[in-house]
């Protein structure tokens, strides 16, 4: 019996990493579940030279916004001082934390909810005491505020846009003429829209209104 138990959990465990495997491959149903993180191959996703905060907006029928990022009754923190929505790189699941918010506060009909990724050069993440023995210039920590994902109040993902690093990299890759004409000789066999997105350039912070009334449900 240890044996056939043995073997079977052997099996099914070679036959989840291929099925991860494959739908890595074949860009299948990658993001549908965060358990699908546990068994897709990307562990080499590498390192950037920019910080990122996440922020989730809703926007009211009356034009007004509500801060989602901070719970009225507080927020997760799994891993040191970073709330949870920071660790979804590719903003798959972040707006169903928003909706989860939206599902148990009381506020006024919703037509849209916003995911917009902060991003700044992580040089200035440096106490200003480091900053000044290392740079003769002042620390000017200028943001990025850049839209990701918009969401419908069910659920619905009506537009998804690259990040800002992702962004920049496209951009720099166009600029270069060598690039853009290797690019037209050649073409890939799997076709990937990405859609370039817009900037948000306002703080996400300066217009929106914390969610605190929570419902009486």
């Amino acid at each position: 019996m240890k044996r056939v138990l043995a073997v079977g959990f052997i099996a099914g465990y070679i036959g989840l990493l291929t099925f991860g495997n494959l739908c890595h491959l074949l860009r299948f149903a990658t993001a549908s579940h965060a358990l699908m993180y546990v068994i897709v191959w990307d562990m080499f996703c590498g390192w950037a030279a920019y910080d990122t905060r996440v922020h989730i907006i809703a926007e009211g029928e009356s034009e007004a916004y509500y801060d989602l990022t901070h719970a009225p009754w507080g927020e997760l923190h799994p891993y040191g001082y970073l709330g949870r929505e920071n660790y979804d790189a590719f903003n798959n699941h972040t707006g169903s934390l928003g909706l989860n918010v939206l599902k148990h506060t009381r506020h006024e009909p919703i037509s849209r909810v916003l995911v917009v990724e902060e991003c700044w050069p992580k040089k200035f993440n440096l106490p200003d005491p480091v900053w000044n023995m290392r740079y003769d210039n002042p620390k000017d920590d200028y943001r990025y505020y850049r839209l990701r994902v918009v969401l419908l109040p069910d659920g619905t993902v009506t537009q998804r846009y690259t990040s800002f690093a992702q962004f920049q990299g496209m951009q720099m890759a166009n600029d270069n003429p060598r690039l853009v004409q290797e690019s037209k000789n050649s073409r890939p066999m799997f076709m990937i829209d990405h859609q370039p997105g817009r900037d948000v350039m306002v703080d996400a912070g300066s217009y929106v209104t914390p969610a605190t009334a929570p419902s009486g449900n």
